[in-house]
């Protein structure tokens, strides 16, 4: 069975959600996921477009103080 593609919409959040973290300093999402009490996984998944909610994405923009519409303008959606 064929893997289903992610939306390229999904995409384009999860590696804003990426620049975040590299911006915030952390070369490595285990370190950056540590700090911040959220599973590793759960938080690779979020980078990688494969498990993303809403409350995981404004936990993320709280974690970083973004807006809702200043991460929107920064991704181009």
């Amino acid at each position: 069975m064929a893997q289903k593609e992610l939306d390229p919409r999904l995409l384009k959040v999860a590696a804003g959600i990426k620049d975040l973290r590299i911006k915030a300093g952390y070369t490595s999402l285990e370190a950056f996921a540590f700090d911040h009490e959220i599973p590793r996984v759960q938080y690779w998944r979020m980078e990688t477009g494969a498990n993303l909610t809403m409350m995981s994405l404004l936990k993320v923009l709280d974690i970083h103080k973004v807006h809702m519409e200043e991460f929107s303008k920064s991704i181009g959606i």
